[in-house]
């Protein structure tokens, strides 16, 4: 399977947390998936952590892209595909990361791992 990790999935992976699913934490573990996270969560992390919003367990420069590298997650890179998708959703969400995200997960075909129930409303995989 391949996954795109939305930023909250992400966050309670690296954290151990148990608000992770366990259909979610049983794919970001098993080592046949492929993993990946949109620069726009790790903007919106960099953003709520300098703005005193999020407690991250190490500093952003230490924890990005370290943690990733060590769990096999990789960067899905912004293209002009998912920015054409973008512009054609329509406002079901009206967060700009969730949407980039969104589009992202419907160009590529991934499943989109997230507890966010308004992601349903675009027909995307979500996994839970």
């Amino acid at each position: 399977m391949k996954a795109l990790l939305d930023t909250h999935a992400l966050l309670w992976f690296l954290a151990g947390s148990n608000k992770l699913g366990t259909a979610a934490l049983g794919v970001i573990q098993n080592p046949a998936n492929t993993l990946f996270v949109s620069p726009a969560s790790l903007w919106e992390i960099s953003i709520k952590d300098s703005l005193g919003k999020l407690t991250l367990p190490q500093p952003f420069a230490q924890l990005f892209p370290a943690s990733l590298d060590a769990s096999g997650i990789l960067i899905l890179p912004i293209l002009m595909p998912h920015l054409h998708a973008h512009r054609s959703l329509p406002f079901h969400h009206h967060d700009p990361f969730d949407r980039l995200i969104i589009s992202q997960a419907l160009t590529e075909d991934l499943t989109l791992v997230s507890c966010d129930g308004e992601f349903s409303a675009y027909g995307v995989k979500l996994l839970w």
